[in-house]
This record gives C-alpha cells, sequence and structure tokens, in this order.
C-alpha cells in the first residue's frame, strides 16, 4: 500500500475545502440576484440570518423562526405596537419556514426544522408602499435539489391581503414575547 505524503494530503484538503466553500459561496451569491416581479428582492435582506429572534412558530406543515433587524427589534422594545405607535420606516422583519420532523436524537419527543421551504420577508416603507400600510411583502421558495430559491407572487402587495385581519396590529401578526 502507498502512503501519500502528509503535506500533499493538507494540499488536497484546502483545495477541496475552497473549492466547497465557493460552492456554497455561489448558492448565497444566487439568492441575493432574486425579487419578487415588482417588489422586494432577496438582497434587500442582506445579513437576516443573524437578526434576533423574535418567535418561533408552528403549523401542522412547517415550523418557522421569526426574526427581526434591530430597527424593528427596538420599536418592539418601545412597546410597539401595543403603544398606538406603527413600526417606523426601516423596520424589516424574516420568516423561515421548514419543514418538521421527528428529533431521532432528543430524549423526549421532539419536533424539530428538516428540509428549508421558504423564506418570507417584510419590510417598512411608507413611501414605496403606500398602498399596503406601508409594508411590502415578499415570499421566496427554496428547491433543496438545486439550492436555489424562486420568487412567489406578483409584486409587493403580495402578502398584504393576509395581515389586513391585523391592521390594528400594524399589520403584523408576531408579538415580541416577554424573555
Amino acid at each position: 500500500m502507498t502512503r501519500v505524503p502528509f503535506g500533499l494530503t493538507v494540499i488536497i484538503s484546502v483545495v477541496l475545502a475552497v473549492l466547497g466553500g465557493r460552492a456554497i459561496s455561489a448558492q448565497d451569491k444566487d439568492k441575493y440576484t432574486v425579487q419578487v416581479p415588482n417588489g422586494l428582492a432577496f438582497s434587500e435582506f442582506r445579513g437576516y440570518e443573524g437578526w434576533q429572534t423574535v418567535a418561533v412558530s408552528q403549523t401542522e406543515d412547517a415550523l418557522a423562526v421569526i426574526l427581526a433587524n434591530p430597527v424593528m427589534i427596538d420599536a418592539y422594545r418601545a412597546g410597539v405596537p401595543g403603544n398606538g405607535k406603527p413600526f417606523p420606516d426601516g423596520s424589516k422583519i424574516a420568516k423561515i419556514h421548514w419543514k418538521p420532523i421527528k428529533s431521532a436524537e432528543a430524549p423526549a419527543p421532539t419536533t424539530v426544522p428538516d428540509t428549508l421551504e421558504n423564506v418570507d420577508f417584510i419590510e417598512r416603507d411608507s413611501k414605496r408602499f403606500p398602498d399596503s400600510g406601508g409594508w411590502g411583502y415578499a415570499q421566496f421558495n427554496y428547491d433543496p435539489a438545486s439550492g436555489t430559491f424562486t420568487p412567489d407572487g406578483s409584486d409587493a402587495n403580495c402578502g398584504h391581503a393576509c395581515h389586513t385581519i391585523v391592521a390594528a396590529k400594524d399589520y403584523i401578526f408576531t408579538a415580541y414575547m416577554k424573555r
């Protein structure tokens, strides 16, 4: 059996790590090129993965985490919308949906995220979105086979109809709960 020199092993490992990193980086870059027609672009939410968690939610079909940018978190902490004030322009929220699966490792029955389904975004810009309570909406569906996102909907108002039932809460369903 022939032994591979240690130095060659290190070089091969570094090359594979760089190429793998480029593939992941290319997929991340590609997601920032998609946009809802006449609406929000994925690139407007760059860095959402690091935003603070507002809440989690669960339906029969999905688990979700709701994240908000610092502008929106500050507004929540100031009492918006319960204090009767609207969220300020620049507020952004992201909702990431996964298919649920039962954990094979947890000692008690536990549901955990499995396959990514989609990412939803909402942005407050009262000048840009005057016809939808000042909010723009977007949904980007994820295709696990290709690792790509595609926009769902026809414009920035595509989520407004659902959110009108919480108009009294400035069109936002998710409350910032006590921690």
